[in-house]
């Protein structure tokens, strides 16, 4: 193996916790754009707490928090991962089959984000991680 490969097998764990923490913070600003207004986004202002897009919101912040810390990562990264597969087929695949034209792109890279961290775990700097110990 050379070792540039040995030096990414490596630090693959510190990469995917960073690739975990940074696809959260990402992700509840998602949340509390919808529910706290912060950051404003106008197609997501006032967004009623007991609606779709109001259960939406709180699955992203709860979702999103204990995924940053790495809490609980592999259930919660699959009902994330259906969250967005959801989103893209209610709300985007209506309006044409490809992401790129129907603006489901980040939808969709959510949904196989979330299903790699079901799949592999949270990666480095995680509470899951440190309970094994």
């Amino acid at each position: 193996m050379s070792d540039f490969t040995a030096m990414g097998s490596r630090w693959a764990p510190q990469a995917q916790g960073l690739l975990r923490i940074v696809t959260a913070l990402m992700f509840i600003q998602h949340g509390t754009a919808k529910l706290l207004g912060v950051p404003h986004v106008d197609a997501m202002a006032g967004v009623q707490l007991m609606s779709l897009f109001g259960l939406a919101g709180v699955i992203e912040i709860a979702g999103g928090v204990l995924l940053l810390i790495g809490l609980f990562t592999r259930p919660v990264a699959f009902v994330l991962s259906g969250e967005m597969a959801a989103a893209y087929f209610m709300g985007h695949a209506p309006h044409g089959a490809l992401p790129l034209l129907n603006g489901g792109e980040l939808a969709v890279q959510w949904c196989f984000v979330f299903l790699f961290f079901w799949a592999s775990g949270p990666g480095a700097f995680s509470v899951d991680g440190s309970r094994k110990r």
